[in-house]
C-alpha cells in the first residue's frame, strides 16, 4: 500500500508532461494547495513536496500558494527555489500551468476568464499558459475547455 501510495504522488507531474511534453526546463508552474489535506498546514507525506521537487530537478520555475501551509513549506524546502505567492491569481501570474495538488475550498471556482486571456503580451492575462492539471478533480471540466484550458484530472 506504502508502494502504491508514494508511486501516486508521481502521478501530477506525469500529466503535467503529457500536456507540456518532457523538457520542463524554463516553464513557470503554479501550484495550488501545499498541504497534505485543507484546513491545516500539516506537510507530513504531502504531494507537494513530491511534486516540487520532481518540477524543480526537472528545470521547471515552481510558484506555490496555500492558505495555511506556505510558511511550513517554506521552512521544509528552505534551499529550494520556489517563489511563494500572496494568492492563487499571484502564482498563476506568468504560469504556463497549474497543478492543483490540495482541494482547498477556494480553488473550487477559479475566474477562469481572469486566469485566461487571449492576450498574454498586454499584461493583462495571468497565465501565458493554458494547462491544468487537476489532482483532486475539483474543477468543471467542461468549464475549463470552455475558457480555452487544456484538462487533465485524475482517474480519468
Amino acid at each position: 500500500v506504502e508502494r502504491v501510495n508514494e508511486a501516486q504522488k508521481g502521478v501530477l507531474v506525469r500529466k503535467l508532461r503529457e500536456l507540456l511534453g518532457d523538457d520542463l526546463r524554463g516553464r513557470r508552474i503554479a501550484v495550488w494547495g501545499l498541504a497534505f489535506k485543507p484546513e491545516t498546514d500539516d506537510m507530513r507525506k504531502a504531494p507537494a513536496l513530491t511534486a516540487i521537487g520532481q518540477l524543480l530537478e526537472a528545470g521547471a520555475e515552481v510558484a506555490a500558494y496555500d492558505p495555511v501551509a506556505t510558511e511550513e513549506c517554506r521552512r521544509l524546502l528552505k534551499d529550494r527555489p520556489v517563489r511563494y505567492a500572496r494568492n492563487m491569481y499571484d502564482a498563476a501570474d506568468g504560469a504556463d500551468a497549474i497543478l492543483l495538488v490540495t482541494e482547498w475550498k477556494e480553488f473550487r471556482m477559479p475566474e477562469w476568464k481572469e486566469l485566461r486571456m487571449p492576450d498574454w503580451s498586454q499584461r493583462n492575462a495571468t497565465m501565458r499558459g493554458e494547462v491544468i492539471v487537476d489532482g483532486r478533480n475539483i474543477f468543471d471540466k467542461q468549464e475549463a475547455l470552455a475558457a480555452g484550458f487544456r484538462y487533465r484530472g485524475i482517474g480519468k
